[in-house]
């Protein structure tokens, strides 16, 4: 899918790669780990606890683990994966990467006790696992000899690799990299300092477009490269060179000659941020060949086994906010570029060649569910996995992520709406659970069961679905309070996934409502489009249909309503106390408020102006102002709490204080939380922030719901 969203990856990312695949974090990202020896659990602590608490806590964050990107080894027998388990010593989510046998479900650890290990890779015949870890300090690369051997450090490297890629031969590793570059300089300070004198520091200086990225920060200095090091050791050899970004994921040409990657080496790269182009390059010359050239991004390319053509995904940019990702296939020298899925209304989000060339397992939404498909070359398409999950913790979004043995056995993460994403293998259309991440709290926790419900929208009639999360121990018949939490992106969705924000509001007593209006992805391309240039709209009656079809269905009391939602959430959050007052409280998270500041202090300044309202600007002033929840705050009453990661670079700071001020001035109820050290995508990755964010919601909704009494008759009071 086309998603330069609020909520996706790294805009920096996207803008360097335009990478449409579902991957793991990058090894970059050191934040996210320790050297502990085993991330501790809040059980493990030793808690004060006076017994078992039957209802999820925020404590119980600590206790959770997932599991993330699996690679099965090429004989299907062993799938090395990264499990992510929370650390309460240093509240963080620390990742280590487990092998275990396809056929006795034994699991060994792999690597990750001394620092955290990312991105397993198979070698070609499945005797060693190359991956990048952080054990002694900075990401490097490691592989493991699986035969009993030891895991190795190949690296020494200054800044972290990505995109790890075997050559066919198993002699080399090809990775991206960034290489620094001394940044601009004006002027100086004066030379006569004092020794020992304390002066400030040097000036800054940033001369590109998007000079900082949400999750990154301000941006040093310098471009993503391709580079290539011996498997069994030895200096790195940079591959490519120039003031551009050349991005992965990598793919080998058979022979081993030529590494194929997706780029934007043109001139105005940094104006133009969805193009890119498949690149040919040759690995001893370094020349490279572009073999794409239309007017939009095409990216990921995959070899086929027998080496005669690449598929890779894209689509024509039209200049609107979303797009179906398409499938494409070419023969290796660019000839014959066909799409396989024209005809085929979903966005393909990550793909691998069939070991027999003649189909490509693709990864796609299908109403608010992820699956894999197998596409022939003819187009033809046939389900091959269901139930796939990963797409975070605290909150029910579609994701997860597979790779599939030459077999044709299917490894992937999956769970239920009352299981995080556990491994899972599938052959011949039969799945079943490897692994049981969370059993000592599956075994003691009630959760909220998570419902279905669908409606005709109040503007066109149009099917809208949702999930209603239900307090555990609900009995039909019974009303209570209802939270309406708005997924972000907007281009994203909901589905029957697990949440710790939605269990922890029905442990609560709450209903909690996760829908899907138009604008979500997974329902087709026209469905997203429906708020192109006209965001938000319309989506503001679906969301208020399917609120009046959790009262009519006798869940949610229609004196207790309560909303909230982040990012592109937050928007809508914002929009709707603007338009209506039946809400008794609201919390608005990291939203856009005033479409021209976000279109010129967010992240994306070559994105958000031309494809979300097809101006700048100062071309269309009216246009921004309309579309902003800001022009409808002198409407709002609700009480409303303003929450804001307090190093948000997606949809800045100064957004959420922008409408925390102006509910202050009109003299609304409200207060603005700022949650240190976090970005726009880590508001909620450390467990003790998330748990607290979720109290804080809860704590302003609670002192709003007081004076709420269960209606006479309802089932519960009897």
């Amino acid at each position: 899918m086309h998603k330069l969203a609020f909520l996706g990856a790294s805009l920096l990312a996207l803008t360097a790669q335009t990478s449409f695949a579902q991957q793991e974090p990058a090894p970059s990202a050191p934040a996210a780990e320790t050297a502990r020896p085993a991330a501790m659990s809040a059980s493990a602590a030793g808690s004060a606890r006076l017994g078992p608490d039957r209802r999820l806590t925020g404590a119980d964050l600590f206790d959770l683990s997932i599991a993330s990107d699996p690679q099965i080894s090429p004989d299907g027998r062993h799938i090395a994966y990264v499990r992510r388990s929370n650390d309460i010593m240093s509240d963080r989510a620390v990742s280590s990467i487990w092998l275990i046998d396809t056929a006795t479900g034994e699991e060994t650890p792999v690597a990750g006790r001394n620092g955290g290990a990312f991105s397993p890779r198979w070698s070609p015949d499945g005797k060693r696992l190359a991956f990048a870890s952080t054990e002694g300090g900075s990401a490097q690369l490691w592989v493991r000899w699986m035969n009993g051997g030891e895991a190795v450090r190949l690296t020494g490297l200054p800044t972290s690799p990505s995109s790890l890629a075997w050559s066919p031969d198993g002699r080399s590793i090809a990775y991206t990299m960034l290489v620094k570059d001394d940044g601009p300089s004006f002027g100086s300070a004066p030379k006569n300092k004092p020794e020992g004198a304390k002066w400030a520091e040097p000036l800054e200086v940033h001369d590109l477009l998007a000079y900082r990225a949400d999750g990154e920060g301000y941006l040093e200095a310098g471009f993503e490269k391709i580079f290539l090091v011996p498997a069994t050791g030895g200096s790195p050899r940079q591959l490519t060179f120039g003031p551009y970004h050349d991005g992965g994921p990598l793919s080998w040409s058979r022979d081993g000659r030529t590494l194929y990657f997706s780029a934007n080496r043109k001139p105005d790269w940094e104006t133009d941020p969805v193009e890119s182009e498949i690149h040919a390059l040759d690995v001893t010359s370094g020349a490279v060949t572009a073999l794409t050239d239309r007017n939009g991004p095409d990216a990921n390319p995959l070899v086929s086994p027998d080496g005669a053509k690449i598929a890779y995904l894209g689509f024509d940019d039209q200049l609107r906010a979303y797009e179906n990702t398409q499938l494409y296939v070419m023969n290796r020298d660019g000839s014959g570029k066909r799409s396989l899925t024209g005809d085929w209304d979903y966005g393909v989000d990550a793909i691998q060649w069939a070991a027999d060339g003649r189909s490509v397992y693709a990864q796609y939404d299908d109403h608010g569910e992820t699956k894999v498909a197998r596409i022939s070359l003819d187009g033809a398409v046939r389900t091959a996995a269901t139930g796939l999950s990963g797409g975070g913790l605290d909150r029910p979004y579609t994701g997860g992520s597979f790779t599939v043995s030459d077999g044709g056995a299917i490894a992937f993460t999956g769970g239920t709406a009352t299981r995080p994403a556990e491994l899972q293998i599938a052959r011949g259309g039969s799945a079943r659970m490897l692994t049981d991440l969370n059993r000592s709290l599956r075994e003691v926790k009630s959760l909220g069961e998570v419902r279905k419900i669908t409606v005709a929208s109040s503007h066109d009639g149009k099917t809208i679905e949702g999930w209603l999360t239900l307090p555990p121990g609900y009995r039909d018949g019974q009303r209570v309070p209802l939270i309406l939490e708005i997924h972000g992106g907007p281009f994203a969705a909901y589905g029957g996934h697990f949440s710790t924000d939605n269990q922890l509001y029905a442990a609560s007593g709450y209903a909690v409502l996760s829908a899907n209006p138009r604008g979500s992805t997974s329902y087709g391309a026209a469905f997203a489009n429906e708020i192109d240039k006209a965001y938000p709209g319309n989506d503001y009656f679906d969301l208020i249909s399917i609120v009046d079809r959790a009262v009519e269905l006798g869940v949610a009391d229609p004196n207790a309503l309560f909303v909230t939602g982040g990012s592109g959430g937050g928007v809508l959050t914002s929009w709707i106390v603007g338009k209506t007052n039946r809400f008794k409280a609201a919390v608005t998270q990291k939203p856009v408020i005033n479409w021209t500041t976000q279109a010129l202090t967010a992240d994306g300044p070559g994105f958000f102006g031309p494809y979300w309202l097809g101006a700048e600007p100062w071309e269309k002033p009216e246009l921004f102002w309309a579309r902003s929840p800001l022009s409808l705050v002198g409407n709002v009453e609700t009480p409303t709490l303003v929450i804001v990661g307090a190093e948000d670079y997606r949809t800045p700071v100064s957004e959420s204080e922008q409408y925390y001020t102006a509910l202050r001035l009109r003299g609304v109820p409200s207060a603005l939380i700022k949650v240190p050290g976090a970005s726009h995508g880590s508001i909620a990755a450390r467990p003790s922030q998330s748990a607290a964010k979720a109290s804080a919601i809860l704590a302003w909704f609670e002192k709003y719901k007081q004076g709420w009494t269960r209606p006479a008759g309802d089932a519960a009071a009897k």
